[in-house]
């Protein structure tokens, strides 16, 4: 379907089309005209498996977003309105009520129908029997799209509350989804070969999908384990490194996101920043703009340090006013149509171009500001362990100046990682500084944080230090144009996550006996003896093999660039397709973890 899917060694086109088919098979068994009434949450996702124009060649009128109230007029009269929502019990209460106030109005011709998005929940139902709904639905059903597919390297979940869920609530849902996503892997793509893990949820993954691998295929089912596409899967628990989501990402992509913030590959920005002569500057206040690689600027670009995507957009606006001072200029008839057939890809290059610069320029305009150069030196500081065993005086300044709460949990959380916690009164200085400053509410704010594990008192080991060295997670030089090493995504910091799945991957026995004792959690191993390994895809073809990075709790654009960099190496025989809970950054991971009142109060990215 999505040609920007296709290109990797596992096919994600195949993920899209066999969840397109999944959803299309439920709409069907509603016969008629009918109207979807979508979970917000699910607006974008849904998006990545069925467009709009999909929907209505199965005679979908209309998609609204689910809400309180009465259903909205119409246009076209329907027999069927499909909710699709995810097992939440808010979103039950939404439908019973938009259920209550049609039958109030008689209009009884209509037949409601219920899609959990991915599986159905008793106590759900038992929410909608209890409001007397339950019984007004022609179908209740599951529709079982487990990963939603970004890129052709690149899969998330979407379930942006899944370390809040693990860390805070202690609900493991989230992990049998995660199990069933990679069983549903395997029945797609074949069974993996080798299993590494490291962290306290890894191992009930693992064990949750040994059991269902054990349960019998459905009739229907497509599985298909005979040969292997993934050779390796790396299984990250996110509380094994949680200093890198604290981190700013210096990457196009991940400062797109950190600043502005990407909700399933789309992000919203100014209008007036990109209105053109002929468009109407009051229509919009915001211009949505879908990041992914079906455009080649952005594909070349989002994974450079931000210094050298200015540097590369500058030599394509080059390129391109060349190009076309070629067609003005005298050639041979056979010339001139090289070039004519090539204008309609350099317009399309043009407008990505000017698309890009723009988004550039906005990017530029808050990290050219002293505050911000301050912050990436205050946290290169942190990473390098320069006096971070104290009260520093730089967050002090910064709580002192009521600086946006979010930034100083961050520096907080990365002072108590990077020195294995906090000295009690350095802890005990900080809540009381911010509950004066910032209010008395937050110290429910510090309390979250620490029953996550993001803050907590010192112990008297010093892993993260021992890993720093072992690991090399600070290059001092670097380059950001032309880098050689990972580092580059973060400045001088090389992210523990990928430094331990590049070691895991190369089967680095010696680095790994020496970190992974340091590190949270038990070790998983596995391999699959059952399966012949020259049944592999990859062995047939080369020697690059594919891994399967499979990240529990969240993951950053940054790592997702650094493992991209790895894989583009010209030593390199790994191949790394990146799966995970959902995408994160800074903000997004500590505001997923508080409560809703309170991040009414803190930044909106």
């Amino acid at each position: 379907m999505s040609n920007y899917l296709a290109g990797g060694k596992v096919n994600i086109n195949l993920l899209q089309e066999n969840a397109s088919k999944d959803l299309i098979c439920l709409l069907d068994k509603c016969d008629g005209p009918k109207v979807i009434i979508l979970d917000e949450g699910l607006t974008r996702p849904i998006g990545l498996i069925a467009t709009y124009s999909l929907l209505r060649e199965h005679d979908v009128k209309e998609v609204f977003i689910l809400s309180y109230g009465k259903l909205n007029n119409f246009r076209e009269k329907v027999k069927n309105v499909i909710f699709i929502t995810r097992p939440f019990l808010p979103h039950m209460d939404m439908i019973c009520e938009n259920i209550h106030k049609e039958s109030r109005e008689d209009l009884t011709h209509r037949e409601y129908h219920l899609f959990f998005v991915p599986t159905r929940s008793l106590l759900c139902e038992k929410r909608l029997e209890r409001k007397g709904v339950f019984g007004n639905f022609v179908l209740i059903e599951e529709f079982r799209c487990l990963l939603f597919p970004l890129e052709n390297d690149l899969m998330s979940m979407e379930m942006n509350d899944c370390y809040k869920e693990l860390s805070l609530e202690n609900d493991p849902t989230c992990l049998y989804r995660v199990a069933q996503s990679i069983v549903m892997l395997e029945d797609l793509y074949g069974r993996i070969g080798r299993v590494t893990g490291k962290g306290h949820v890894v191992k009930q993954v693992w064990d949750l999908v040994s059991k269902i691998s054990l349960e019998p295929c459905k009739p229907n089912s497509k599985a298909n384990r005979n040969y292997i596409t993934i050779d390796h899967l790396v299984l990250i628990d996110r509380s094994v490194d949680l200093m890198t989501p604290m981190a700013t990402q210096l990457t196009f992509e991940g400062l797109i996101d950190e600043l502005f913030g990407i909700d399933c590959c789309t992000v919203e920005l100014p209008a007036n920043k990109f209105v053109s002569d002929e468009e109407n500057v009051n229509t919009l206040t915001h211009k949505k703009i879908v990041l992914n690689s079906n455009d080649e600027i952005f594909a070349e670009t989002r994974n450079k340090h931000f210094n050298a995507v200015l540097m590369n957009l500058s030599k394509r606006a080059k390129n391109i006013t060349s190009e076309y001072d070629e067609t003005r200029s005298g050639k041979t008839v056979q010339e001139m149509k090289q070039l004519v057939s090539r204008l309609p890809y350099m317009m399309a290059l043009k407008k990505q171009l000017s698309t890009y610069t723009t988004i550039a320029g906005l990017i530029k305009e808050l990290t050219d500001k002293t505050s911000f150069r301050d912050l990436i030196n205050l946290q290169q500081e942190l990473i390098l362990g320069i006096d971070s065993d104290k009260v520093l005086p730089s967050i002090e300044d910064l709580i002192s100046n009521k600086c946006d709460l979010i930034i100083v949990l961050r520096l907080i959380c990365m002072q108590s990682v990077v020195n294995s916690g906090l000295k009690q009164k350095v802890l005990e200085y900080y809540k009381r500084e911010i509950i004066q400053t910032y209010g008395f509410k937050h110290l429910i704010t510090i309390t979250l944080l620490e029953n996550a594990g993001l803050i907590k008192l010192q112990t008297s080991s010093r892993c993260y230090a021992v890993c720093r060295r072992l690991l090399k997670l600070d290059v001092y030089e670097m380059s950001e144009v032309d880098p050689d090493d990972i580092n580059y995504v973060y400045g001088i910091y090389a992210p523990l996550s990928v430094r331990l799945i590049h070691h895991i991957s190369k089967s680095d026995s010696k680095v790994l006996s020496d970190v992974l004792p340091l590190l949270p959690g038990p070790i998983v191993e596995h391999v699959n003896y059952n399966t012949d390994q020259t049944s592999s895809m990859n062995f047939l073809v080369d020697s690059q093999k594919v891994v399967l990075v499979f990240f529990i709790g969240g993951c950053t654009f940054a790592e997702i660039s650094a493992l991209r960099f790895l894989s583009s190496l010209e030593d390199s025989t790994v191949e790394y397709v990146i799966s995970t809970t959902n995408i994160i950054n800074g903000n997004s991971f500590l505001k997923s973890l508080l409560i809703p009142e309170i991040n009414k109060t803190l930044c909106n990215k």
